[in-house]
């Protein structure tokens, strides 16, 4: 059973959201004000924290800031209504793993928190599923689970996205043509229109090439894509 500390000033979110989440098996801790938030951090060992952004006594960004100083490891997700692009990268430099935006669906949110929960397993045990795991430069890959690891950060991939991203990564340094691609990742009678590679890796890029983070994709033009140096 994880535990998970859901902070969020809207108890017309945070019961039933809390409701849902132990219904999945989690154990849920609810707290209204970021003081208090940061207090149940320092004195629980939570599985993941959930944050919004506006809070009482301490905001979101500067509880996330503070317990990352502290010395807190634990996986944090934004659920804000804060939805500019530099509100994300924010929120990601001050230490949080992901960032959704409100309004959310339940789906999503429960899909990121999966994701999250297994982070901190993966890390800690680098070789369990080294059959599904590739690794570029500080980028890891887990085929199995669809979830992409960068730094300190989970990064949920659809179907598409982890397919697409096991390919580059399969050929580190290497140009693979639009063509390449296609044949890959589509059988022949299912061809898509022709801008669906380019779509697809911009789709890509977004996710893992958040905020400052060094660019991995690079087009080679004229010729295709390429991952890393």
């Amino acid at each position: 059973m994880s535990e998970i500390l859901l902070v969020d000033d809207d108890t017309d979110l945070t019961t039933p959201l809390a409701q849902l989440l132990q219904h999945q098996g989690h154990q849920v801790t609810v707290a209204h004000e970021g003081l208090q938030a940061y207090r149940l951090a320092q004195s629980t060992s939570f599985d993941l924290l959930i944050l919004d952004w506006m809070l009482p006594q301490m905001n979101g960004l500067d509880l996330c800031r503070h317990l990352r100083t502290a010395g807190c490891r634990s996986p944090i997700l934004f659920l804000t209504a804060r939805d500019t692009l530099p509100n994300r990268v924010e929120g990601l430099d001050a230490g949080a793993d992901d960032y959704l935006i409100k309004p959310f669906e339940f789906a999503e949110l429960s899909a990121r928190v999966r994701a999250l929960l297994r982070r901190p397993a993966l890390l800690e045990n680098p070789d369990s599923r080294s059959d599904s795991r590739l690794q570029v430069e500080d980028l890891v890959l887990d085929s199995d689970n669809r979830l992409a690891l960068r730094g300190s950060r989970s990064i949920p991939l659809s179907d598409k996205e982890t397919r697409l991203l096991a390919l580059l990564m399969e050929h580190p340094g290497q140009v693979l043509s639009h063509e390449h691609i296609y044949q890959h990742l589509w059988p022949e009678e299912m061809r898509p229109s022709s801008n669906v590679v380019a779509a697809q890796i911009r789709l890509l890029r977004r996710k893992i090439e958040a905020g400052r983070e060094a660019p991995l994709i690079h087009t080679v033009y004229g010729k295709g894509y390429r991952l890393g140096l």
